[in-house]
């Protein structure tokens, strides 16, 4: 799969078959805008701030617009990856990676993660 990264960590796919990372800085003007029938997984950091609108709402307008695979990040505590995939028009939880767990994932593609690292640690006072 060959694809284009952009500035501020915007992967541009030149196929079908790809992942998008995308990230807003406060200060962007610019987005990226996908046909929902274009989306196979979409990944959900939650924020402290937004946790009823990213655990909530969000995943159901997801499900409305048909989008078969929802992962949520969260790190309240320890960062933990639960994956989802949509059934009767809503999200069932399939697998919950745990930090310092190798979970390995196949659903929409092969994928091993252990979600220790994808956040940062927290800084002391």
């Amino acid at each position: 799969m060959s694809h284009q990264v952009l500035a501020g960590g915007t992967v541009r796919p030149s196929c079908k078959s790809a992942i998008i990372l995308s990230w807003r800085r406060r200060s962007s003007r610019f987005g990226v805008s996908i046909d929902a029938e274009a989306v196979q997984l979409i990944v959900e950091l939650v924020s402290p701030g937004n946790k009823t609108m990213d655990r909530t709402f969000k995943p159901m307008l997801y499900a409305e617009a048909g989008i078969e695979h929802y992962w949520r990040l969260e790190s309240d505590q320890a960062p933990r990856l639960i994956v989802s995939e949509l059934a009767g028009g809503r999200y069932v939880e399939k697998t919950i990676a745990l930090p310092g767990v190798t979970t390995r994932i196949e659903m929409p593609f092969l994928f091993e993660i252990d979600p220790a690292g994808l956040t940062q640690p927290k800084r002391q006072a």
